[in-house]
């Protein structure tokens, strides 16, 4: 990691003109009409939390992979391109596509008819109060930390824009987020996150083709890239090898394991801030395609995400080489600065704003439905009306963009953010991921265990991270290999104590798992399918193997 950066690299100012203006202003109104129209179906709780669970699946899977479509795909994914190549693949066709499958055939059904409101409350279910309450904590202080990243890259974008200090781009686009979720709740962020994800495509997709055709196409990236950086920069596989060297400092059995199967895997099945997108969906089988249907669009974001990192590196290759130049985060924003033509520019500068808003509101309706459900109204104050939770959720609303604005500051100290979101991840969704799988699976897992096991997990993570790593007593050669292996450590040491908990405690009885152990039903998980849901692409199985299948396609040629 270089040191700590909190501005742009200088002269990185956008050449935006009238027309840019114009074409933000219409998209900024538009984004508030939607918050306004969203209000008149906000009634309950229920309503601002989850839409009234009453969203159609292709909503809510468009809705779902724009979630994600914040910092961590724009600034974070064409960083992580720019820093370490094509092996930035693999958080897409291993580190995504797999999870997001089994998130939608084997765990929506336990979600969804199980009606919790958060991931925190199955918890509750399943192990008992105290594993809930330290799952609440730690999921809501992920939230706004995960939300400060999304704040933080979108004031770097205003800040390019206009020229405004970034403390100042940091409070505008947080009051910004703050008034159409407060005004709509989760209707208004999801309705807001299918156009989002529609106006990212418009601003990615000019971009990705005019900087292949500046560069040479992709020949002339290949080239370019393999001479000065080697040839193993440019294939996913390649070099990855047990003790070989290449530049994301990881090796197949790490990727597999720690980015393809523990990270990955805690991020997208118990991660809220996705899972709620599905919960809100309007029956069981359209909250299990909402995962599915979200995959095929996934599978295609790195040719608009990680490929214009690379073109960035090709037309200026002084890219993270400095402290004080360009950073790897800058590849999007130099992109836009040297290619685009007013009115374009426009266009693509309201899509990176628009995916920062997607990725912090995610997170913030998150955050306010896990505070008031999980942690006030559980614990604080209990059997209160719902006009009453309702009223705090809007309140909590206000208050984790508050606290975002302040977490919006430590992102600032990372070079590539994606290192950054990738090290919150290791810390507080795997360990929880480890509690969910063996939960799930083991009948004979106790309460106890689900908590010192989420406990212990969290713990050995940051131990691998800050002393481990940090301090040089176990060589690991970059960041994010070290955020692998701190995710591997994180679920050995969680299930190890879990394993040996269970067997000194008393697990619940067998009447009390109805519906949350794998091989149990509730009677809610009964429930039979729609009229028309006989169709080939309303089957949750045929969506899922085709999505693995596309994914295991598009990694033959960049293999090798």
């Amino acid at each position: 990691m270089l040191s700590p950066t909190t501005t742009l690299a200088e002269g990185l100012r956008l050449p935006t003109n009238g027309l840019d203006y114009a074409i933000m202003a219409i998209y900024f109104v538009v984004v508030l009409g939607i918050g306004f129209a969203a209000r008149r179906s906000v009634k309950t709780s229920l309503d601002f939390f989850l839409s009234g669970r009453s969203l159609p699946a292709w909503v809510t899977g468009l809705a779902f992979v724009a979630a994600n479509l914040g910092a961590t795909e724009l600034l974070g994914m064409a960083a992580n391109g720019a820093q370490y190549g094509l092996y930035t693949v693999h958080w897409y066709w291993i580190g995504a596509i797999p999870a997001m499958v089994f998130l939608g055939l084997v765990m929506m059904p336990f979600y969804y008819s199980s009606k919790v409101r958060s991931v925190p409350e199955f918890l509750l279910h399943r192990f008992g109060p105290s594993s809930h309450l330290l799952s609440s904590i730690i999921f809501a202080v992920s939230s706004v930390l995960i939300a400060g990243v999304n704040l933080y890259a979108m004031a770097l974008v205003l800040q390019a824009l206009l020229g405004w200090p970034q403390w100042i781009a940091i409070v505008i686009a947080g009051l910004f987020v703050l008034a159409y979720i407060t005004i709509g709740g989760l209707s208004s962020a999801i309705y807001n996150e299918v156009l989002q994800f529609f106006v990212i495509l418009a601003a990615l997709i000019p971009l990705t083709i005019v900087g292949l055709k500046r560069v040479g196409g992709w020949d002339g990236i290949s080239d370019s890239l393999s001479s000065s950086h080697g040839d193993s920069f440019m294939t996913a596989w390649q070099g990855t090898g047990i003790g070989d060297a290449n530049p994301l400092g990881a090796n197949w059995l790490t990727i597999v394991l720690g980015l393809g199967f523990v990270m990955s895997f805690g991020y997208w099945t118990t991660n809220f801030a996705e899972v709620q997108r599905a919960l809100s969906a309007k029956n069981l089988s359209a909250a299990k395609r909402t995962p599915l249907i979200a995959a095929f669009p996934k599978i295609l974001i790195p040719m608009v995400v990680v490929i214009p990192g690379l073109i960035a590196l090709v037309m200026e290759p002084s890219i993270g080489k400095s402290a004080d130049g360009l950073q790897y985060n800058d590849a999007i924003p130099v992109l836009m600065r040297d290619l685009l033509p007013n009115g374009v520019l426009g266009i693509a500068v309201t899509g990176l704003l628009a995916a920062f808003m997607a990725g912090m509101a995610a997170n913030v309706s998150s955050f306010n439905t896990v505070f008031t459900n999980d942690i006030w109204g559980a614990y604080i104050k209990k059997g209160r009306s719902d006009r009453y939770y309702l009223g705090t959720g809007r309140i909590v609303t206000a208050v984790g963009v508050v606290i975002g604005m302040g977490t919006a500051f430590i992102a600032g100290s990372f070079s590539n953010i994606m290192n950054y979101l990738q090290t919150l991840f290791s810390f507080f969704n795997v360990p929880l991921f480890v509690v969910f799988i063996i939960g799930m699976f083991w009948k004979r897992t106790t309460p106890a265990a689900g908590f010192w096991g989420l406990l212990s997990g969290t713990v050995a993570a940051m131990v691998n991270y800050f002393w481990l790593y940090k301090q040089g007593v176990v060589e690991i050669p970059s960041d994010q290999g070290a955020n692998f292996v701190s995710s591997i450590v994180a679920f050995v040491v969680g299930a190890v104590v879990m394993f040996v908990v269970t067997l000194c405690t008393k697990s619940k009885p067998a009447e009390e798992l109805a519906g949350l152990v794998y091989g149990t039903k509730s009677p809610g998980m009964e429930e039979p399918p729609a009229e028309g849901d006989d169709a080939w692409y309303r089957k949750p199985a045929l969506l899922g193997w085709g999505a693995i299948v596309l994914a295991v396609i598009c990694y033959i040629p960049f293999s090798f």
